[in-house]
């Protein structure tokens, strides 16, 4: 191979040799930067707030000098976050652009909440608990619903923790917001009067082709079934992908003329949910009133 006298190149020359190598370092820098970063995607990461413009969040990740961005849709509703906080984030995107490498990262998703879970919950960790699904208004009110895998676990309890210590953390990462731990079942019926919690249930019908169903509650647990704006019903709605038409029980008995609320997935906002209980009423995190 000739050696090339680099005394021998003309100004230009080397300048753009110059600019080739250059180019290629930033490429593979950014290259090895994507590779390192895919992996981090969808888990949850601690991150200190640099600047706060426009409602948008920029993070910087602990341990590294990249940045993430959680837009206003990513935040809680409600939370305020200042420069140099440490704040838990969910990695919901990793995407390469012209502007470089953008992470994309949540407080809202339900990818967050499922991963709190894992954390607190070491039984879902190891899989003697299963997360079948989460359906989740931010900043208001959660289900998630749980089921063991083996018959000598109890999936609530696992979650709960001795004194409600888990729950209690988990609520007090997402800024207070009221989680509904709801067993879940095969049986569409159970599961859709399980997914109402907390209020009591008397019957359930369904219609499998149309997947829907009616689900009759006592007149007095009506506005509890329904949930402040419709709340609990739609996402009970959500958790088990059924349409749920809610009735009391004086307008079955035709005694009395008394609203009905109905919901479906298609009454719902496209976003990512993922999928509810039946004695939550009894716990001391979760409030009587359905607020």
């Amino acid at each position: 191979m000739q050696e090339e006298n680099t005394k021998d190149f003309g100004r230009i020359a080397a300048q753009t040799a110059k600019q080739v190598v250059m180019q290629k370092l930033k490429e593979m820098e950014k290259q090895i930067a994507l590779d390192e970063l895919s992996e981090k995607e969808d888990e949850l990461l601690t991150t200190i707030v640099k600047r706060i413009e426009q409602n948008v969040v920029y993070v910087q990740i602990v341990g590294s000098h990249t940045e993430g961005v959680m837009l206003e849709q990513d935040q809680i509703p409600g939370e305020k976050f200042h420069i140099n906080d440490r704040v838990k984030v969910y990695v919901k995107k990793i995407k390469d652009s012209f502007k470089g490498v953008q992470i994309q990262v949540s407080r809202s998703n339900v990818g967050f909440l499922r991963k709190l879970f894992e954390i607190e919950v070491p039984e879902i960790e190891n899989g003697d608990v299963v997360i079948k699904n989460i359906a989740r208004d931010a900043g208001n009110r959660s289900k998630v619903a749980i089921m063991a895998t083996k018959p000598h676990i109890d999936a609530l309890g696992a979650c709960v923790g001795n004194r409600g210590i888990r729950i209690n953390t988990i609520m007090n990462e997402i800024n207070g917001e009221k989680i509904d731990l709801v067993p879940y079942s095969d049986d569409p019926l159970e599961y859709i009067a399980n997914a109402l919690s907390p209020a009591k249930v008397l019957s359930v019908e369904i219609n499998e082709s149309l997947k829907s169903s009616r689900v009759i509650v006592p007149d007095d647990k009506l506005s509890l079934a329904i949930g402040k704006m419709g709340q609990n019903v739609r996402l009970a709605a959500r958790l088990t992908g059924w349409k749920i038409d809610v009735k009391p029980q004086s307008a079955v008995d035709g005694s009395s003329e008394v609203k009905e609320v109905e919901y479906e997935l298609t009454d719902l906002p496209d976003d990512d949910t993922f999928a509810d209980f039946e004695d939550v009423e009894d716990l001391e995190y979760d409030d009587k009133d359905g607020e």
